[in-house]
């Protein structure tokens, strides 16, 4: 807690992350995508409004909005065409070989995979984020008997109040004095 008094900015809740993370940019971009969504008082989750796209804003589960959020960050055709192969190998007993059938399948395996992989990373970048002391998660749902304790329940995350004011203020404009301003005929002036 000590550490948020003496962070004045962005670049000190950088440093920080720097020190809780071994990825500080995914974590602060992951930070920062926190801070947008969150209500005033820094609470985020456990659903959002969805993209326009995905049926007119409707709600999503935070994690999967912050994985699709990051996904263009990740994309790589060479990647996902590595991705498909392996799929489509570990799907060969299921396929028929008719490819209008079976190309479907295959991408919503592969769409499935990313968004795995995905959701896993965001969980990670938050737990660099709860450890730095910027950021706080619990679970809202249904309590369930699970040995995962996020088990039937859905993360919310709540970004400390000091940090949500740092990261949504506005920036400075730089200050310039108006005795060192040219006037209006004198921008060539010597």
């Amino acid at each position: 807690m000590e550490r948020l008094a003496q962070i004045s900015g962005v670049g000190g809740i950088y440093a920080v992350l720097a020190e809780a993370s071994n990825r500080p940019r995914y974590a602060f971009l992951v930070l920062q995508l926190i801070a947008e969504i969150a209500d005033g008082r820094g609470q985020a989750g456990p659903f959002v409004a969805g993209p326009p796209s995905a049926g007119e804003g409707e709600p999503v589960l935070l994690r999967d909005w912050l994985c699709t959020q990051l996904l263009p960050m990740s994309e790589q055709p060479a990647r996902r065409a590595a991705l498909r192969e392996r799929v489509e190998a570990g799907l060969k007993d299921e396929l028929t070989g008719r490819p209008e059938i079976d190309d479907p399948h295959i991408e919503a395996a592969v769409e499935e995979q990313v968004l795995s992989v995905g959701r896993a990373n965001v969980s990670r970048a938050t737990s660099d984020l709860v450890r730095a002391g910027l950021v706080t998660r619990h679970y809202a749902g249904y309590a369930t008997n699970h040995k995962n304790r996020g088990g039937g329940r859905h993360a919310v995350y709540v970004v400390k109040p000091a940090v949500l004011r740092l990261l949504r203020r506005p920036a400075a404009a730089p200050a310039v004095s108006a005795s060192r301003m040219p006037r209006q005929g004198e921008l060539f002036a010597a």
